[in-house]
């Protein structure tokens, strides 16, 4: 029997990937398929599943870790230039994985990110200065991505001039992560990306400062801490990673307060319940629909399917996060949800490290714009909005509105 084909880029996905998923989960939740490079892999979308995947050790990231030499064998080559969307801590077991994450975690603990507020502030509102006399604005281009991109820009000492230029590359890496295949744009981006970063590692060798870009040189100098490929991962995975989940959660957060009024006059009303409006937002619009791939190192129970040794899981994080049998009424925006412990940022041991930061970007995004934007409202019907086509995120390519 032919297995069904999984295909993220078609048009019907795109638009509302809720409705797929939603019959999966009654149908199918733990189904085989395969993608668009001819893989095949298992596909979770019930939120037990996923969570239990989640922190399961037998569940890895490194197919070496898993997989046979056959099997190994039966994977796509992929082009050099791409192993830093793949050799990075996002893609590592431990204890390669702890080392990496170790290296920066100081850097994104709720302390420390609190410690950002105040600047935080200062671009929402200096982005918004820019567009008020206008009366309308592109809430993508001109709010949600230049915020999150601008602090990450300026945590790793890079110019923050060059943001429109990460943006390009991120936007072609991102389809060329596994199990994506590569495009001639993709390895152009990582390729331009890495000599991009290198110039920046050198630069910092020369002149050290108070930033990430320093901190992960010096480690690197100090040996066995972090490898020059290592190196290049962490940047690019603090990078791209820093600023897209974020970019996604305010331009899908803010249409989806937009299209539900009474829950905007709700925050409007009573700014305490940013927080929890936050936490449904990431619930409800799940910035990351897909985490990285994991192998099953050995046969793994889910649910009542075994997952062979060496096979390859997805598991649907925007599924698992409108499963109706973990969040009443999950396809209803609430934001007074009790109990909304969602899968937006993951779980266990490879949670998001930026969560801390992304709650806080996303917090002050939203409260200033609704803050100083009393009549903000859609520039367009809904329907004309598109979305971005890729695999594991979920974003806007534009939002207009005006206020």
């Amino acid at each position: 029997m032919s297995l069904p084909l999984f295909n993220p880029f078609d048009p019907q996905y795109v638009a509302d990937p809720h409705a797929y998923y939603a019959r999966l989960r009654q149908t199918v939740p733990v189904q085989q398929a395969v993608l668009l490079d001819g893989q095949t892999v298992w596909l979770l979308t019930r939120y037990d599943d996923v969570e239990a995947v989640f922190s399961d050790p037998r569940m890895v990231k490194d197919p070496r870790n898993a997989c046979s030499p056959e099997q190994l064998a039966r994977m796509p080559v992929r082009p050099q230039s791409t192993r830093y969307a793949r050799t990075n801590m996002l893609s590592r077991d431990a204890p390669d994985h702890t080392r990496l994450r170790r290296l920066v975690s100081k850097a994104f603990t709720p302390r420390m990110v609190e410690q950002l507020r105040p600047r935080v502030q200062a671009i929402a509102d200096a982005l918004l200065d820019a567009v008020a006399g206008r009366g309308e604005m592109n809430v993508i281009d001109e709010y949600a991505f230049p915020l999150p991109i601008t602090v990450i820009a300026e945590m790793l000492g890079v110019p923050v001039a060059d943001r429109d230029q990460f943006r390009e590359w991120s936007d072609a890496i991102l389809t060329a992560i596994p199990p994506q295949p590569a495009t001639p744009a993709a390895v152009a981006a990582l390729e331009g990306l890495a000599q991009y970063l290198e110039g920046r590692f050198e630069e910092r060798r020369r002149m050290p400062t108070e930033d990430l870009i320093t901190g992960l040189v010096q480690a690197e100098e100090a040996g066995d801490k972090l490898s020059k490929d290592e190196l290049q991962g962490m940047a690019y995975v603090l990078l791209v990673a820093g600023y897209e989940t974020t970019a996604n959660l305010i331009g899908s957060g803010v249409l989806a307060l937009l299209q539900h009024p009474d829950q905007l006059a709700k925050l409007r009303a009573d700014p305490t319940l940013m927080p929890s409006a936050v936490e449904e937002l990431l619930r409800f619009t799940s910035p990351v629909k897909t985490s990285t791939l994991r192998f099953a190192a050995a046969d793994v129970s889910v649910g009542d399917v075994v997952i062979p040794k060496g096979e390859m899981v997805l598991v649907i994080i925007t599924a698992a996060n409108r499963d109706p049998a973990r969040f009443p009424s999950p396809d209803t925006l609430d934001i007074t949800r009790p109990d909304n412990k969602h899968l937006a940022f993951g779980h266990g041991v490879h949670y998001c490290l930026g969560a801390p930061l992304a709650r806080l970007e996303g917090e002050i995004a939203f409260g200033t714009l609704l803050r100083r934007l009393p009549d903000l409202r859609l520039g367009i019907a809904s329907e004309a909005l598109t979305w971005r086509p890729s695999f594991g995120v979920r974003g806007l390519e534009k939002l207009p509105v005006r206020f």
